[in-house]
């Protein structure tokens, strides 16, 4: 059975950093696409940036551009997120998801205060 664990989630101040881990079980990352997702108070569901199996070639959404970097690490069977430089409206439910199967995970919070 597939399934995805999301963690890293917290409370950051403007500016600051988090990093968040997605585990994936029953499925090896680098076979499969991976996004994150997150859900903010004004969508239900915003894409963030993702990373293809082939060549773990990542992309993202304009609004977190050099400031997010996604990553693989196939060996352990994860998927990260760096966020830096935090802002209030990156606050939101993320979710990291294989939708090519439609597998989500059940979310990390993350909190960015002013």
């Amino acid at each position: 059975q597939v399934q995805l664990t999301e963690s890293g989630g917290g409370l950051a101040q403007a500016g600051g950093s988090l990093r968040l881990s997605c585990h994936v079980s029953g499925h090896n990352v680098s076979s499969t696409t991976i996004d994150w997702h997150r859900r903010t108070p004004v969508r239900e569901r915003e894409f963030v940036a993702g990373i293809m199996s082939t060549a773990a070639m990542p992309y993202y959404a304009e609004s977190v551009k050099g400031r997010f970097t996604i990553s693989r690490d196939d060996a352990k069977n994860m998927v990260y997120l760096q966020m830096d430089r935090l802002k209030p409206d990156d606050t939101g439910v993320y979710y990291c998801a294989m939708l090519n199967f439609g597998y989500w995970g059940q979310g990390t919070q993350v909190i960015v205060s002013d």
